[in-house]
């Protein structure tokens, strides 16, 4: 648990900064299609690449933080005892879910690479670099949550 939480402290890291990135490259679209009438063709995408790489890269790190939205009205009448079985069984449904989502998006990565999919755009780069993040974040986050039913923290 160690080891994740530190890699869940560098991704939330580099993803601060990532974020910081694609608000640039943004900013600096409008700026010269404003500015200079320059048209542009791969900060939108790129800005998309990144914010797909820091949603699901952040996904188990906000799972870990119990972030995620949660439907509290239960919580407050429930007894203790019957809110943890609650809270289990969410994690139970959850984790079968991104165990499920998690393997469909390693195939759907290898599909990529083997198969050189590139995006419609005119820029056309790989597909596989959001694939690439969008599986290795639906399988920390499946860790996670695998995690929290082996170790739950009551609240």
């Amino acid at each position: 648990m160690i080891v994740l939480a530190a890699l869940h402290r560098a991704i939330v890291i580099a993803a601060s900064i990532a974020l910081l990135i694609a608000s640039a490259i943004l900013t600096y679209s409008v700026a010269v299609r404003h500015f200079l009438l320059v048209p542009t063709d791969w900060q939108e995408e790129a800005s998309v690449f990144i914010l797909v790489a820091v949603t699901f890269l952040t996904a188990a790190w906000v799972q870990r933080e119990r972030g995620h939205v949660a439907i509290e009205a239960l919580a407050n009448v429930l007894p203790p005892a019957i809110n943890r079985v609650r809270l289990w069984f969410v994690d139970l449904v959850s984790v079968l879910f991104c165990a499920f989502f998690s393997w469909k998006s390693w195939t759907l990565l290898h599909e990529a690479v083997v198969e050189g999919h590139v995006s419609s755009s005119s820029w056309a780069p790989p597909l596989w670099i959001p694939y690439a993040a969008m599986s290795v974040g639906m399988t920390l986050l499946t860790l996670q949550i695998l995690l929290q039913l082996i170790r739950p923290r009551h609240p």
